[in-house]
């Protein structure tokens, strides 16, 4: 009998080790689940300072005396909602900001109900947008503020823009689909193929459950698979479990998407991509990009699946504006606000670059001229005499 070479002690030793690592992390992981657990999303203390209808508007103050003289107003989509900017201690957008001595005012754009399914676009943008910016120049006695705009809310306010530019001082844009006549990501395809009519007849608003799985699809390895495989691996780890919470939570707790909102955002951006053509048109106006003359910074994520650069990056070359810049970070649509080290550079960069805008730039005035030096006058040529004429 032949004596085999599979070394079976040894395989038998590794899978008592693996059992018993694999053990001792459930037993911490029980541990972790079962203790008192930190998951609140948006710590950092707000005032709500003015409401209209669902909609809020939040109100952050630095400590100390603010540094800028201009507060920034940041709006976020329509879909999920506003906490991804302030989702956990450490990695908040909103305190980093107020780390840097700004101001900033975020709307909450709440919960539709059936009676929100008509309002659309004009009633967004040139309703509750205008009237909030206007109060923030009221209150502030500011001409114009500076607008930070995310994904469809930066959609919103590139529109917002181009229609009042004369109340926007700086505009921020961050994974901002301008652009969508793409076929990087499966969602922009999706999109040309619906019928949002249909939608809107039997849901009223779109559901929040459609959309949430919707996304999901679009990656549902990653999404749905990954993720938490990566939990039970890290499910000892306190504060890995704690921001998983935040996150699911955040992700779950999405608001309806008003009917007429999602029908022209389908029809007119996704299916005809009136927007970066300037042919778009909102409250019987038309949205021309050449209007939007005021500095324009434009971030995107480089591996963002659901607004990839190509639905970002032409935005820059539509407007007017002379003073733009186009900054892609090596991230994705979330990771851009969230990841530990996105967030080292992200919201920095926006500070600084707005300091750099927020007041008027005082151009110094120009020498005057030297007067010319005086040229010595001309000798009148002396007339040389005629010989008389000799007398006949």
């Amino acid at each position: 009998m032949t004596q085999s070479n599979i070394p079976v002690d040894l395989i038998m030793s590794k899978l008592a080790e693996a059992s018993e690592k694999a053990q001792t992390k459930a037993r911490k992981g029980s541990e972790v689940l079962l203790a008192d657990l930190n998951t609140d999303i948006a710590p950092t203390p707000y005032e709500i300072v003015y409401q209209e209808d669902r909609v809020k508007l939040k109100y952050y103050r630095p400590e100390g005396k603010p540094k800028y003289k201009t507060p920034l107003l940041v709006v976020y989509a329509l879909i999920n909602r506003e906490t991804m900017l302030d989702l956990q201690p450490g990695r908040s957008v909103v305190q980093t900001f107020l780390d840097h001595g700004l101001e900033v005012y975020m709307i909450e754009w709440g919960y539709p109900t059936r009676k929100d399914c008509f309002l659309g676009f004009d009633d967004h943008i040139n309703g509750y947008m205008d009237n909030v910016v206007d109060f923030i120049r009221k209150r502030h006695n500011l001409p114009k503020i500076h607008l930070m705009g995310i994904c469809m809310g930066g959609t919103f306010s590139v529109i917002y823009s181009a229609q009042h530019p004369e109340k926007i001082k700086n505009l921020v844009t961050t994974v901002t689909p301008t652009n969508f006549d793409t076929d990087k990501g499966l969602l922009h395809q999706w999109m040309r193929h619906i019928d949002p009519d249909a939608l809107v007849r039997t849901h009223g608003n779109l559901p929040a459950h459609v959309m949430n799985l919707g996304f999901l699809l679009l990656n549902p390895a990653r999404l749905m698979l990954d993720k938490y495989v990566g939990f039970l691996e890290h499910m000892d780890n306190k504060k890995f479990v704690e921001n998983f919470i935040r996150m699911e939570k955040w992700i779950f707790d999405s608001p309806d998407l008003p009917g007429a909102v999602f029908k022209k955002f389908i029809q007119d951006c996704y299916q005809q991509n009136l927007l970066i053509q300037s042919k778009l048109q909102v409250g019987g106006s038309p949205v021309n990009l050449k209007k939007i003359t005021m500095p324009l910074l434009n971030i995107y994520g480089l591996y963002d699946h659901l607004v990839p650069p190509e639905a970002c990056e032409k935005l820059t070359g539509a407007v007017g504006s002379k003073d733009k810049e186009d900054i892609c970070l090596r991230t994705g649509h979330i990771g851009i606000y969230v990841s530990s080290k996105t967030q080292a550079e992200f919201a920095p960069k926006i500070a600084a670059w707005l300091a750099e805008r927020d007041t008027q730039r005082k151009l110094s005035p120009k020498p005057a001229p030297k007067p010319a030096p005086k040229r010595p006058p001309k000798r009148k040529a002396r007339k040389t005499p005629q010989p008389k004429a000799a007398a006949t």
